[in-house]
C-alpha cells in the first residue's frame, strides 16, 4: 500500500509522454498517405486533409477543459480515459474502412491527444522541482517538436512496406506499454466535491474553432464568408459566457512577455504542421518519390531536433532564455529560406540540408519559449497558461493544416496537378519564412524590454542604496556638530 500511494514522476512522465507522442506522431504519419486515400476513398484534397485537421480539432477542443478536468479529476482517472479514447480511435481506423469511419477513429484518436497532452505538461508543472523543469518541460515539449516530424517518416515507411493502416496497428503496443507504465506510478488520489462547468462556454468555444476550419476549407467563397461569419459570432457568444463562468482565464494574455513567447511558440507550432503536410505531398506529387522515401525526408532533422529539446532545456536551466531562443529561430529562418529558395531545383539532398538546419534552429528555441512563456506567470496562473497555450498550439496546427491544403488544393484547380502543387509549395514556404522573421523580431524586442527594465531596476537599486547611506551619515555629521 505504502508503494501505492508514492508518485513516481520519471515513470508517469514518460508514461504520459508516449500516449502523448503516439498522438501527435499519428497527426502527421497519415498526411504521407493521402495520395493513396484521395485515390482509395475518391476524395479531394480539401476533403482528405480532414483525416488531420479532426485530429487536431478534438484536441484543440478537449485541451481548454484541462484546466477543469485537473482541478477536478485526478491524474490517474483522467490518464486511463485517455488511453481508452486513444486505443477505441486505433481500433476503429485498423478494423473499420471506410472514410467516415476513418474520421470518426481520428476523432477519438484527438480526444485521447486532448486529455494526454496538458496532463503530461500539469504532471512537469506540479510535480517536477523547479531547478529540473527546465529539462522536464524540453523532453515534454520533445512530443509536439519532433513528433510531428518524425509522423510523415513513420507513416511513408509503414504504408509502403504494409498499408496505411498498419500505421495504427503498430502503435498499440506503446499504447499498451504507456498504460501499464501509468497504472503502476501514477497512484490513485482523491478528489474534492466536484465544481459545475462552464458548459456553454465549451460549446461555443468548439462550435468557433469549428467554423474557422469549415470556412478554412469551403471550396465556394460564399460558403467560406458564411462559415466566418458563424465564427464571428459563436465566438462572441463564447466571450460573453465565459465572462461569465470561465471556461480560460483569457486575463492571463495581458502578461505581454507571456502572449509574446507563446506567439513565437505558435508560429513553430504552424510551421512544423505546414511543413510536415507539404513535404510528403510535394515529394510524392512533384518529385515522384514514394510514401517511404518521402517520409524518410524528414528524418534527420526530426533526429537532430530530438537530441537538442533537452540539451537545450539544460540551457535554459543554466544560462537562461535569451541565448538558445535567439539563435535558435535565427538558425531556422536561415534553413527556412534554403528550403523555399531550393524547392524546386528538386535536389533531395539539399532539401534534406536545409530541412535539418531548420530543426536545429527548432531544437534549441522550441521547448524554451514555450518555458519561457510559463515563466512570466505567477503560480497560480500556471494552469491556465499551460491550457491556453496547448488549446492554441492544437488549433493553430490545424489551421496550418487547412491553409496548407487549401493553397494546394486551388493552385492544383488552376494548373496541372504536379505543377500546381510546386507553385503552390513554393509560395507556403515563402510564407513561413515571413512568419519566422516575425517571431525573431517579436523575441528580440521581448528580449530587449526585459534587458531595460532590468538595467532601470539596477537604477533604482543603486539611487536607493546612496539615499540610504546617507540618512545614515546624517546624524553623524550632526553630532560633530555639537
Amino acid at each position: 500500500m505504502a508503494k501505492q500511494k508514492n508518485f513516481h514522476l520519471i515513470a508517469a512522465v514518460i508514461a504520459t509522454g508516449l500516449l502523448s507522442f503516439s498522438g501527435v506522431l499519428i497527426e502527421t504519419a497519415m498526411n504521407v498517405t493521402f495520395p493513396t486515400l484521395i485515390h482509395e476513398f475518391g476524395v479531394t484534397t480539401a476533403a482528405v486533409q480532414w483525416v488531420t485537421t479532426i485530429c487536431l480539432l478534438a484536441i484543440s477542443v478537449i485541451v481548454p477543459l484541462s484546466s477543469y478536468l485537473n482541478r477536478n479529476f485526478s491524474i490517474r482517472a483522467l490518464f486511463v480515459c485517455a488511453n481508452l479514447f486513444f486505443l477505441s480511435g486505433m481500433l476503429v481506423n485498423y478494423f473499420l474502412p471506410s472514410f467516415a469511419l476513418l474520421l470518426l477513429g481520428r476523432l477519438l484518436q484527438g480526444v485521447g491527444t486532448g486529455l494526454a497532452l496538458p496532463l503530461m505538461f500539469h504532471i512537469i508543472l506540479t510535480k517536477a522541482p523547479e531547478s529540473s523543469r527546465g529539462m522536464m518541460m524540453g523532453i515534454g515539449t520533445l512530443t509536439t517538436a519532433i513528433a510531428p516530424a518524425i509522423g510523415p517518416t513513420y507513416g511513408g515507411v509503414l504504408s509502403h512496406y504494409f498499408t496505411w493502416r498498419d500505421i495504427f496497428l503498430f502503435l498499440i503496443p506503446l499504447i499498451i506499454l504507456s498504460l501499464f507504465l501509468g497504472l503502476r506510478s501514477i497512484p490513485k488520489e482523491q478528489k474534492q466535491a466536484r465544481e459545475p462547468i462552464s458548459i456553454w462556454s465549451a460549446v461555443f468555444l468548439a462550435a468557433t474553432f469549428t467554423f474557422v476550419l469549415m470556412a478554412l476549407s469551403a471550396s465556394q467563397v460564399i460558403n467560406a464568408a458564411l462559415f466566418f461569419v458563424g465564427s464571428i459570432i459563436t465566438g462572441g457568444l463564447f466571450m460573453h459566457f465565459n465572462r461569465q463562468k470561465p471556461l480560460l482565464h483569457l486575463s492571463v494574455l495581458k502578461n505581454k512577455r507571456f502572449t509574446a513567447m507563446m506567439v513565437c511558440f505558435l508560429i513553430y507550432q504552424a510551421l512544423l504542421l505546414g511543413n510536415s503536410f507539404v513535404f510528403p505531398n510535394y515529394l510524392q506529387i512533384v518529385t515522384g518519390l514514394d510514401s517511404s522515401a518521402a517520409g524518410m525526408f524528414m528524418f534527420p532533422g526530426a533526429l537532430a531536433g530530438a537530441l537538442l529539446a533537452p540539451i537545450s532545456g539544460r540551457i535554459l536551466d543554466k544560462s537562461g532564455a535569451k541565448k538558445p531562443i535567439l539563435i535558435g529561430i535565427s538558425i531556422a529562418c536561415v534553413g527556412m529560406l534554403l528550403l523555399a529558395a531550393l524547392l524546386r531545383s528538386n535536389l533531395v539532398v539539399l532539401l534534406i540540408a536545409s530541412h535539418l538546419v531548420f530543426m536545429v534552429g527548432l531544437g534549441l528555441s522550441y521547448s524554451n519559449l514555450m518555458a519561457s512563456s510559463l515563466s512570466a506567470l505567477q503560480a497560480g496562473e500556471l494552469p491556465d497558461g499551460n491550457a491556453i497555450i496547448n488549446t492554441l498550439q492544437q488549433f493553430i496546427g490545424s489551421v496550418a493544416t487547412a491553409v496548407a491544403a487549401a493553397v494546394l488544393s486551388s493552385f492544383q484547380q488552376r494548373y496541372e496537378f504536379a505543377l500546381g502543387t510546386s507553385y503552390g509549395s513554393v509560395l507556403l514556404l515563402g510564407c513561413f519564412f515571413l512568419l519566422l522573421v516575425a517571431s525573431l523580431i517579436c523575441a528580440l524586442i521581448v528580449f530587449s524590454e526585459n534587458s531595460t527594465v532590468m538595467q532601470q531596476n539596477k537604477l533604482v537599486a543603486f539611487v536607493r542604496g546612496l539615499f540610504s547611506r546617507s540618512t545614515v551619515e546624517k546624524p553623524n555629521v550632526s553630532d560633530c556638530k555639537h
